[in-house]
């Protein structure tokens, strides 16, 4: 920790702020931790911390910060970097999160959501970058095995592994049944909570972006869904309907296919999302991630209900119980065990 603290102090005066005052700022469901550094000039602006031995890859960032730049997005500017020990100093865009700004002043909810909606829609006719990983069958896969994993182990005392092969095999047809696309550039926590409103820039600039390190070359409805589909605030229906209806009007995909990549895609990363929210409780201790699951089931649920998911559909009734009260308790009481 010593080390790690000099570490900081030594990056902070290369970069001519280690005079600058730190307060320290709420944390992620990463590894990485984030400080708001007050200059005495009044200047301000962000130091990331993700220590090498977490696998938090700063210089990753960095590159897909350029990519979003040269865009016209509003990612954070770069103003320093150490790769070597997971340091970064960045663009302070300021505390106004689109979560946030919901909560205090509803009526700007459709106008927020309509820009990060019309970004996508940007986002959709820029070059492809080529470099990047595909959102492929394996990354689904592996996603997906998240939920026995971590949620059915705790939950239900796991399952077979053949009943694990029949789901990741489900999941796989199930993503692999949407039509041909051209991929986009797939963002994978594009939320309010990760999404800043700048309103003194102009159209998609006005939508601040965070956390985008972990990009992919995806289908187009993925950042679609996590918008929509929150696991942190409510939605509502004629929310996510209108915004649906947007991005399709501006953008020349098929409406029926494209609701099913939705319902498809969005079964999936649902599934992943409450394997994950139970492995930050069980393996990492953060107790607040469990109460988010049962938003995240009333999502998975209606993305089943489309048609062409009974398969998966059947599976989950089958052998995923429902976060019910009791069943978090379980959880709770699995761990305490452990």
């Amino acid at each position: 920790m010593i080390d790690r603290e000099q570490a900081i102090r030594t990056f902070l005066e290369t970069c001519g702020w280690d005079q600058a005052r730190r307060q320290a700022m709420t944390a992620d469901a990463s590894f990485r931790s984030y400080e708001r550094l007050y200059c005495p000039s009044a200047n301000t602006a962000i130091l990331m911390n993700a220590p090498p031995e977490t696998n938090e890859a700063v210089d990753i960032f960095v590159a897909i910060a350029d990519i979003l730049l040269e865009y016209g997005y509003s990612a954070p500017r770069i103003l320093a970097h150490d790769y070597a020990n997971g340091l970064l100093l960045i663009e302070d865009l300021g505390d106004d999160l689109y979560a946030r700004i919901c909560r205090s002043q509803a009526k700007l909810e459709a106008p927020l959501y309509e820009a990060a909606v019309d970004l996508l829609i940007d986002l959709s006719r820029q070059p492809q970058q080529a470099t990047l990983p595909p959102y492929s069958d394996a990354v689904y896969r592996r996603e997906a095995s998240l939920l026995p994993d971590w949620y059915l182990r705790s939950a239900a005392g796991g399952i077979t592994q053949g009943e694990a092969m029949e789901f990741l095999d489900l999941v796989s047809a199930v993503c692999a049944a949407v039509a041909p696309f051209d991929p986009v550039l797939v963002m994978r926590d594009y939320h309010a909570e990760n999404l800043l409103w700048l309103p003194d820039r102009r159209g998609v600039a006005r939508v601040g972006l965070l956390d985008f390190q972990d990009v992919l070359l995806g289908h187009p409805a993925y950042d679609l869904v996590s918008l929509l589909e929150d696991a942190r605030r409510d939605t509502g229906p004629s929310l996510q309907s209108d915004m649906k209806q947007r991005y399709i009007a501006g953008t020349s995909v098929d409406p029926t296919e494209f609701d099913y990549a939705y319902c498809a895609i969005g079964a999936q990363r649902n599934l992943k999302i409450i394997g994950i929210f139970a492995r930050l409780f069980l393996r990492d201790g953060k107790a607040g991630y469990l109460d988010l699951i049962p938003r995240v089931w009333g999502h998975l649920q209606r993305d089943l209900a489309h048609p062409r998911l009974q398969g998966l559909r059947r599976w989950v009734g089958l052998h995923v119980p429902e976060p019910t009260a009791q069943t978090l308790n379980t959880i709770r009481g699995y761990a305490d065990a452990s």
